[in-house]
């Protein structure tokens, strides 16, 4: 192998995949960030496909390792995808210590297979495995989760969603389609597992059951038509998930597709509880942009709740004291919480209070629910893991006085 061909084989191991093609008319594959689609085997034109229920060894961020429950190893399970008109089979196994079942969530299906246990179904015991069969008669973006015990499975991280591609395309061709669960947890500092009797203060909030810095990038083209669809199964929140740097119009629902009539341009747009909301937009500016919950406190990772408001206190009587009995203390708060993120604090082991992550310019104070769209002039040589490279003069920065001067105006 000479140098070129080297060079070569490192940086296709390295870039973003390249999309692939997944439905009739050239439709494109989900790309579930720091996930996957569920594997689907063709058995006599049915679609095969086997979900078992467990539990997860989860990094939710780095320095937080938790203990969840999910679907094939993973928590949201692997995506489902298919198209319309297709008739799958699913094979559920339940290694959970409890019984459980799964509901297709916004799925028109026969009765019998709706997932409810004790209405529709008997309870899927631990080592049963159970069979779903149906057709997916409409495309669209649902979910699937379980309808049993459902305060402690999905607090635990049991969902997923389920993607049906048009047989027919509909509307602009989508380059890059991607799958989001959004979900809220609370993870006491110190501990592994999930708290799923929590009703209020959820203080880890994920895309994907990953926290930033945790979260994969989106990494898109300029120019290209990207989708993003955000499920939402969190306990108690709806999320109003906030675009940075683009516009985009609400497309479908898990209810169906919004008529073009009723489309309008937004950069935010609310995820209700148990709901699914569907948006495109076309990036046509370069750079690494933020897509988060615009809920303040729903990107922090580990937050507490319990403290005073110390905004503006003189700490520094109180820490000489501490001191003494803990070295290194220092009360957080009173000049604000941004020096957290860069500060390494004594805090329990498998914790993360406070913290976010790195970015090009110091430390990104957000964690929790936040992701970046990282658009690029060409995304196949990027893997997600590069900053963006400002050109010169499109860059925010200090000025000087006298540069202020020439505008009129005076800095003191």
């Amino acid at each position: 192998m000479n140098r070129r061909e080297f060079v070569g084989s490192i940086l296709a191991a390295a870039v973003a995949p390249v999309p692939v093609i997944a439905a009739p008319g050239g439709q494109r594959a989900v790309i579930t960030p720091n996930g996957s689609t569920l594997p689907l085997k063709l058995v006599n034109g049915v679609k095969v496909g086997h979900l078992i229920a467990q539990e997860v060894d989860l990094e939710m961020a780095p320095g937080l390792n938790i203990k969840a429950w999910g679907y094939n190893g993973s928590t949201p399970g692997p995506t489902i995808e298919a198209v319309e008109g297709d008739k799958v089979r699913l094979y559920v196994t339940n290694k959970l210590p409890e019984v459980t079942s799964v509901h297709w969530h916004g799925v028109i299906l026969p009765n019998g297979m709706d997932g409810v246990a004790g209405l529709t179904q008997r309870a899927i015991q631990p080592g049963q495995t159970f069979l779903y069969e149906f057709t997916f008669k409409r495309p669209g973006t649902f979910m699937y989760h379980p309808h049993a015990d459902e305060m402690t499975q999905m607090a635990l991280g049991m969902n997923g969603m389920i993607v049906v591609h048009p047989r027919a395309p509909r509307g602009p061709r989508v380059d890059r389609d991607f799958v989001l669960m959004a979900h809220e947890w609370k993870i006491e500092p110190g501990t592994r597992r999930p708290d799923p009797n929590a009703m209020a203060d959820f203080n880890m909030l994920t895309f994907n059951s990953r926290a930033f810095p945790g979260t994969d990038p989106l990494v898109v083209g300029v120019g290209e038509r990207v989708r993003v669809r955000v499920g939402n199964l969190s306990p108690m929140d709806h999320h109003p998930i906030h675009l940075h740097g683009v516009s985009a119009e609400l497309t479908w629902t898990d209810g169906g597709e919004v008529p073009q009539s009723a489309r309008h341009p937004e950069t935010t747009f609310l995820v209700p509880v148990g709901t699914v909301r569907v948006f495109e937009f076309v990036p046509t500016e370069p750079g690494d942009w933020a897509m988060h919950c615009h809920m303040t406190h729903h990107v922090m990772n580990q937050m507490g709740h319990g403290f005073p408001v110390m905004l503006g206190a003189d700490a520094r009587r109180i820490d000489a004291r501490v001191q003494k009995l803990v070295p290194g203390y220092m009360t957080m708060g009173h000049d604000g919480m941004a020096a957290m993120s860069e500060m390494q604090m004594t805090a329990p082991p498998n914790s993360i209070p406070m913290r976010g992550g790195p970015g090009p310019f110091g430390a990104i104070d957000m964690g929790g629910m936040f992701t970046i769209i990282k658009v690029r002039a060409k995304p196949e040589l990027e893997d997600g893991r590069g900053w963006y490279q400002h050109p010169k003069g499109t860059l925010a920065d200090t000025v000087s006085a006298e540069r202020a001067k020439a505008d009129g105006i005076v800095i003191t």
